[in-house]
């Protein structure tokens, strides 16, 4: 919807980026194999899990990052807006769903069908 929306081309599931001077070569997995696509950048790619191979941390290091200060930051420090844009003008639950009815045959199935439903 964002690559609709902004008019850029798009590649979805990526397993493997590779970005050259001005294209973007994206590979990804298909029924058949894997499938490579190029795209004029600008592009939205979203990516697969594969894409990275995850690092594991050791022990250590977990113990060294909690001693490191964290800086927390507001939003106007960062200049944005947080404001609501959006009003909620009501909410309501949908209506009950009527229950459903059992026909013996075939025949009156597609006579409520077409009678009552409307949709033969």
């Amino acid at each position: 919807m964002l690559a609709a929306l902004l008019g850029w081309a798009q590649g979805t599931f990526a397993s493997k980026v590779e970005i050259d001077a001005g294209t973007i070569k994206v590979t990804r997995e298909v029924d058949g194999g894997l499938e490579t696509v190029a795209l004029k950048t600008p592009a939205v790619v979203t990516t697969d899990l594969r894409l990275n191979e995850p690092r594991f941390v050791k022990l250590p290091n977990i113990m060294k990052a909690k001693k490191k200060p964290l800086d927390t930051l507001k939003p106007a420090d960062l200049g944005v807006d947080v404001a609501p844009r959006l009003t909620t003008l009501k909410v309501q639950e949908p209506p009950k769903r009527q229950a459903g009815i059992k026909v013996d045959t075939v025949a009156a199935l597609v006579d409520k069908l077409h009678k009552e439903a409307h949709v033969i």
